[in-house]
């Protein structure tokens, strides 16, 4: 004589939790881990140059391409420089005499005339030292 019935078992589906956490951590893991740049508002491929520094981070940085064309940030052109003066006027407001010194990434393209033509207005917006960055040999 049987008192108890065996009753088929349902199978407990697979703990997916600790699968999900795993993959949060993850995530979360490789946005702590990656390096977050702004992008550069046009490709610029720098003179070559033996010897000399990198550019500090921090400078304020102004992009000029192959055919004259002015970049800073969203700004293109003549509202690229003031966009700059603004930024260098809030940089200057913030820390004084740390806004002295602008970071140039001028295509290896450009004729050193347009170069020469773009020092004055520079100066005028009160840089004191100018960073042309350079590729090494």
């Amino acid at each position: 004589m049987r008192l108890f019935t065996d009753t088929p078992r349902r199978s407990l589906p697979e703990p997916l939790l600790p699968m999900i956490n795993v993959v949060f951590l993850l995530l979360i893991f490789f946005l702590l881990a990656a390096t977050l740049a702004q992008p550069t508002p046009f490709e610029v491929s720098p003179p070559e140059a033996s010897g000399g520094g990198a550019a500090e981070p921090g400078d304020l940085t102004l992009f000029v391409g192959a055919d004259g064309r002015l970049g800073f940030g969203d700004a293109r052109d003549l509202a690229a420089l003031a966009a700059l003066g603004a930024a260098t006027e809030a940089a200057r407001a913030a820390c004084g005499a740390c806004a002295d010194t602008l970071t140039l990434r001028a295509d290896s393209k450009l004729s050193g005339e347009a170069l020469a033509k773009l020092v004055p207005e520079l100066s005028a917006l009160g840089f004191k030292n100018l960073k042309l960055v350079v590729r090494g040999k």
